[in-house]
């Protein structure tokens, strides 16, 4: 990641910009075919996408979070790390100020684990074979409501 000037976008069109999203790998899992697929999908519906590749660390997501000016990030972790990994990027987006990004994990998580995380802030959790474009609405519909500080 390369230094990223300030964006000079006036506050009053902000919410004309596309939605900006951060797709991210955290921890050692070394598969991201799925995260890539989410990619692609979120683009195709207009989104900017942005996907920090594999074995990336809580700080490096929330870093790039703040970077990018993301609107929400999405966490995808197959390593079973999630009860770990993800209440560490919440901590540090919303001491970096972010804490009004909207936050999606996807992969292997356990039943048991998605209200728990959904506790924490995580806004929606998909387990393999969610239809896409439920992600994609529920980024569609959640993004404006938190720009609006819904």
């Amino acid at each position: 990641m390369g230094y990223s000037a300030p964006r000079t976008i006036p506050e009053e069109h902000e919410v004309d910009r596309p939605i900006r999203v951060v797709i991210a790998k955290p921890g050692l899992d070394g598969h991201d075919r799925g995260a890539k697929i989410i990619a692609r999908s979120l683009r195709d519906a207009g989104m900017e996408v942005i996907y920090t590749g594999l074995h990336q660390t809580p700080e490096q997501i929330a870093a790039t979070v703040v970077q990018e000016d993301a609107d929400a990030v999405g966490l995808s972790i197959l390593s079973g790390a999630h009860m770990t990994l993800v209440p560490r990027v919440l901590d540090l987006l919303r001491a970096e100020g972010a804490g009004d990004v909207v936050v999606i994990v996807g992969g292997t998580i356990p039943r048991d684990d998605i209200g728990p995380l959904r506790e924490m802030g995580v806004g929606a959790v998909y387990t393999p074979g969610a239809p896409v474009e439920e992600m994609v609405g529920f980024i569609e519909r959640s993004v404006p409501a938190a720009r609006a500080g819904a």
